[in-house]
């Protein structure tokens, strides 16, 4: 039996694409995370004070996503459960910001704010990730 080579469509290029976004975002917050806490323009001294490892944690996070949709992109028969998972963590994180914007521990322009870089990717992959799931489960 011959591997599966991976496709080159749309999704194998939006995969491609996340894992880079993710990568580079993964290596700003590893390597400079006061850089990162200060200049993404996503106003993070909002969420609270600087924390050099706590940045340093989700940076990991980030790093995890980048290997998971690099993995997803070069081998389609593990597209669904990395995934599953990836986008496990993007919503949970999306929904942890609808969260503290909707109860004010956020102020209200962080819904435009975010919406490119932390709900928008999250809407994108949940219909990606039901589509591997079902060709997953689609007899070959």
């Amino acid at each position: 039996m011959t591997p599966q080579r991976p496709r080159r469509d749309l999704f194998f290029w939006l995969l491609l694409g996340g894992a880079l976004a993710s990568a580079v975002h993964a290596g700003w917050m590893l390597l400079f995370p006061a850089h990162w806490y200060h200049e993404l323009p996503a106003d993070v001294p909002d969420t609270g004070p600087f924390n050099a490892h706590f940045v340093r944690d989700i940076g990991c996070a980030f790093a995890t996503i980048a290997l998971a949709f690099a993995w997803a992109a070069f081998q389609p028969r593990w597209r669904a459960p990395l995934l599953g998972v990836a986008t496990f963590f993007l919503t949970a994180h999306a929904l942890l910001h609808v969260y503290d914007t909707a109860r004010g521990a956020l102020h209200a322009h962080h819904w435009l704010l975010e919406a490119p870089s932390v709900y928008a990717p999250v809407l994108v992959l949940i219909p990606f990730t039901i589509r591997a799931l079902r060709e997953a489960r689609a007899p070959a």
